[in-house]
C-alpha cells in the first residue's frame, strides 16, 4: 500500500486532479486505513499506468487555457 505522497510522485498530477479522476472512476479507488489516512494498492496503480500507456503511449498533454481574443498578446 502506498500513501498519497508516493502516488503523486509516481503519477505527476495535482492532488485535486487525483481526487477528481478517482471520483470519475478514471483512477483506482483509495482505501481508508484510519479516519484520516488514505492509501492505494501499489499493484492497482501499476496496472492503471500500464493500461494508460498501452492505450496511447504518445498521448499529449492538454492544450491548456485558451487566450481570450479580447486580451492583447
Amino acid at each position: 500500500m502506498i500513501n498519497e505522497a508516493l502516488v503523486l510522485e509516481i503519477i505527476p498530477i495535482s492532488r485535486t486532479t487525483l481526487y477528481r479522476m478517482e471520483k470519475e472512476g478514471r483512477f483506482p479507488k483509495s482505501t481508508y486505513i484510519s479516519p484520516n489516512r488514505r492509501v492505494w494498492y501499489e499493484d492497482q496503480i501499476i496496472a492503471w499506468q500500464r493500461a494508460v500507456n498501452e492505450f496511447n503511449p504518445n498521448r499529449g498533454r492538454g492544450k491548456g487555457r485558451r487566450r481570450s481574443s479580447n486580451i492583447p498578446a
